[in-house]
């Protein structure tokens, strides 16, 4: 499609041999961002702001953020932020093969409470004691970086693993989603249901389809889904195509015929009206109001 976004890659041969972390000042960062601060990325990003305030959106939240603030990003998400005014922070990037070949679960990192799906919110505030602690450990995974040799591999795995299990316990503490996460966890279908809508839902949005790829009936799926999450699997499908448009309205300049067709619309009409029903207004109102 004309008009993408960048996407930026991980440089996994940045220090010799491979490795799949690393940790980054942002004011490094920006010196690579192309003319617009808009972007997206490969791999799986957290971000610490140590110095400055403005904003910071990832996909269709833009959040106020300050010191002590953390932002989550995965593979694919749109990101942009206010690089005149964030003067400075860390992000630690990582590749998720860096960290599911070493445990059981080959999902360990989608499984973290704030790289779910629906996770709450991409923005977490840390605790002075905290922030302090982790950006320490930010710095021993650079020391190990820089004096990087193949075997001290595992030495980053660990260390890397520490500051994701310190985020994700702030994050659920943040959140109170224990219990939440703990159900959604449990129904496999459901999480199945969501993975399956996160890659398909572009040129799929009947729950038939989903419930076919299941092997279950569309009534069995609508029944969990709206346990699960308090409303529809079609609203879940319907409201993820909408993300998606709204994501091509405020980040391109792609016209709305093509966007209706891009996301599988059977007429740019139908693309209109659904549009409206959702968000309250037509799509060209809508992007420029929210566009950057």
């Amino acid at each position: 499609m004309k008009n993408s976004i960048p996407r930026y890659t991980f440089y996994k041969n940045k220090y010799g041999s491979e490795l799949l972390v690393d940790v980054v000042e942002l004011k490094y960062v920006k010196k690579f961002l192309a003319e617009s601060a808009i972007h997206t990325l490969n791999y799986y990003d957290v971000t610490f702001i140590t110095e400055g305030k403005g904003t910071f959106s990832v996909d269709n939240q833009t959040y106020e953020v300050t010191p002590c603030d953390v932002l989550f990003s995965k593979p694919g998400e749109i990101r942009n932020w206010d690089t005149r005014h964030i003067i400075n922070g860390y992000a630690l990037i990582f590749e998720e093969e860096f960290l599911s070949s070493l445990f059981k679960d080959s999902l360990f990192v989608q499984h973290l409470s704030f790289f779910q799906l629906e996770s709450f919110s991409s923005r977490l505030h840390l605790p002075d004691e905290l922030y302090a602690r982790i950006l320490q450990i930010l710095h021993h995974i650079k020391m190990e970086i820089d004096s990087y040799q193949q075997n001290d591999v595992h030495v980053l795995r660990a260390l890397l693993y520490e500051v994701l299990m310190l985020l994700d316990r702030a994050y659920l503490k943040m959140t109170s989603i224990e219990e939440g996460r703990s159900r959604e966890a449990s129904n496999n279908h459901v999480s199945k249901f969501m993975n399956l809508v996160n890659i398909h839902s572009k040129e799929q949005h009947s729950v038939q389809y989903y419930a076919d790829k299941l092997c279950i009936t569309s009534n069995y799926l609508n029944e969990m889904v709206t346990s699960t999450m308090g409303f529809s699997a079609k609203q879940y499908i319907q409201n993820k195509v909408m993300d998606e448009a709204k994501r091509l309205l405020v980040y391109t300049n792609v016209p709305i015929s093509d966007i209706a067709f891009e996301l599988c619309f059977s007429t740019v009409s139908y693309f209109i009206r659904s549009f409206r029903q959702h968000t309250g207004e037509t799509p060209l109102p809508y992007r420029k109001t929210h566009k950057p």
